[in-house]
Parts: C-alpha cells; structure tokens; sequence
C-alpha cells in the first residue's frame, strides 16, 4: 500500500471520528486491531480487538458534543503512518477533572497508525 492510499484512510477514519460515526471508523481495521491511549508518556487505555474499540467508541460519543481532528502532518515509515494533528471538542458532560459541560478543549496530538496490508493492526493516540 502506498503513502496516498494510507492518508486516504486515515482521513476516513477521522471523518468518521468527527461525525461519531463508529462504522467508518474502523472500516479499516483488523479484527485483532490493538489501541493505545498514552498521556504524558502513560499508557492509560489498551483495548485488543474490533468490538472492544467499537464498544469503547461508542460510549466515548457520549462525552463531546462535538469534536473534530484535524492532520497538519503525515510521517511515514515502513508499515506507520504518524499524523500530527490539532484537536478539538465541546465536552457534553461534566468530568472529574473539573471540566464542564459546554467547556472546549484545544489540543495537540499525535495518531500512529500501523498498517498490514489494507488494514489498520494498531492506533496509538498520543496526547
């Protein structure tokens, strides 16, 4: 798979992310995808399979009212794709953290997308 064919589903992916349309996220992922969630350098979420992401997404609409990503950079290596991207959501509820219903975050991030063959086999989301 080339570089153009990559991007292209990675922005399919997001696309669906940004409208919380789970099917189109992982319409290119492996059945075993692994993901990974690291925050300030911590793994704090690891999820193995297609129906654990699924299940995981969808519980995670529930938290924003909106939220978009947005790629500003595509790295690739062999069988990874890293996208630098901005990020940005309304929260839907109140969050432990303090945060509040109607508060929007603005951030910066990384996705690091693993690819054999056609499919994604592991997303890394690094914040």
């Amino acid at each position: 798979m080339d570089h153009h064919q990559r991007e292209q589903i990675i922005r399919q992916y997001m696309e669906g992310y940004n409208r919380f349309d789970v099917a189109k996220m992982v319409l290119h992922f492996d059945e075993d995808i692994v993901f990974e969630n690291l925050s300030n350098g911590e793994v704090n979420m690891s999820l193995q399979g297609i129906e654990a992401f699924k299940k995981q997404a969808e519980q995670a609409t529930a938290y924003f009212s909106s939220r978009k990503q947005t790629p500003i950079t595509f790295q690739h290596q062999d069988g990874q794709t890293e996208v630098a991207l901005d990020y940005q959501a309304v929260l839907a509820m109140d969050f432990p953290t303090g945060q509040k219903k109607g508060d929007e975050l603005k951030l910066q991030g990384k996705s690091v997308f693993t690819f054999s063959g056609d499919k994604v086999v592991k997303l890394v989301d690094i914040s």
